[in-house]
């Protein structure tokens, strides 16, 4: 094993896990050591309630996104989603369109296919897939969640062709899968805005992965029962401490499979969301109570992909 230890750390990688668990000395540009992300804000009805819960609770979220995607909202819906955060400088982030689960493939629903599962299948989903960002961006979106080593890339290049805007933040979704120190660098030189690793890490693993990236790491400490399903509330000051700079991240247990959500699904998601915040709630008095120098950004901070709604209509 020495040999191979000795590779990556000539390579500049940690060789193992560090389960001294040092403090990263990385932050956000503003300084601050953590920034706090809602899921599954499925839709402009669930956003106003998430907002108003945020409200009654008196909280700080930086970060709120959606898994249905930026295909199935309107116009006029993502103009509004924009308009509300933007208003508050919180950044939103909306999944992109058309993959693997919802085409005509099987392996994605298989047992043995699931690692797949949000990958875009041939060069068409690729482009359906680029189209959605487009559009998103072009109603003032300024954030997207990927799941797709390539649409990463081309996220980067669309980028230096003057396709997409600079400031767009590219957030790669949890079933991207990376999980080591190199996968995940690789993961950032394609173009990552930031990264959220697999739930189940322990804080050794993840503490060699922030050494050999820059990026803020997004961790749920409340997993839905699909990707896992455990809570790590009292675990969030020492995840602060080792990862900064990191995004505190809070699904919710015993959670509906709401994907791809609509109307049909809006009195479910506005219970969730409410519930969700309550959450962050529990989750931030945590870091109040034992970790109180702890810093967090502004609403408004830099990085943020907050929206652009400025002279921006609807094209439908």
């Amino acid at each position: 094993m020495k040999e191979s230890r000795e590779l990556l750390e000539k390579l500049g990688y940690p060789s193992t896990d560090l389960s001294q668990l040092p403090t990263s000395t990385k932050t956000f540009p503003d300084g601050a050591q953590y920034r706090i992300e809602l899921p599954s804000v499925e839709g402009p009805a669930a956003l106003k309630e998430t907002l108003e819960e945020i409200d009654r609770y008196g909280l700080t979220i930086h970060r709120v996104s959606q898994g249905s995607g930026i295909m199935l909202q309107t116009d006029e819906e993502i103009l509004e989603m924009c308009r509300l955060t933007a208003e508050r400088g919180m950044e939103l982030s909306l999944f992109v369109g058309p993959r693997g689960t919802w085409d005509i493939s099987a392996q994605p629903l298989t047992s043995g296919g699931k690692s797949i599962a949000l990958r875009h299948e041939g060069a068409d989903q690729l482009v359906y897939a680029m189209e959605d960002l487009k559009r998103g961006a072009q109603l003032g979106l300024r954030g997207a969640l990927v799941a797709d080593e390539g649409l990463l890339l081309l996220t980067k290049e669309m980028k230096k062709h003057g396709q997409l805007p600079e400031d767009f933040v590219v957030k790669v979704s949890v079933q991207m899968g990376s999980a080591n120190p190199v996968s995940v660098r690789l993961m950032q030189d394609l173009g990552a805005g930031t990264y959220n690793v697999p739930t189940a890490l322990t804080l050794s693993k993840l503490a060699s992965i922030r050494q050999a990236i820059d990026i803020p790491i997004d961790l749920y400490v409340e997993v839905p029962d699909n990707l896992g399903g455990f809570l790590r509330y009292y675990e969030i000051p020492e995840i602060i401490r080792v990862l900064a700079p990191v995004y505190i991240k809070f699904g919710l247990r015993n959670h509906p499979d709401v994907y791809p959500s609509g109307k049909q699904w809006e009195s479910t998601n506005i219970a969730l969301v409410r519930e969700r915040v309550r959450r962050a709630a529990i989750g931030i008095q945590m870091i109040e109570r034992y970790y109180p120098e702890a810093k967090t950004s502004k609403l408004g901070a830099k990085g943020l992909g907050i929206p652009k709604v400025n002279e921006v209509t609807a094209t439908s």
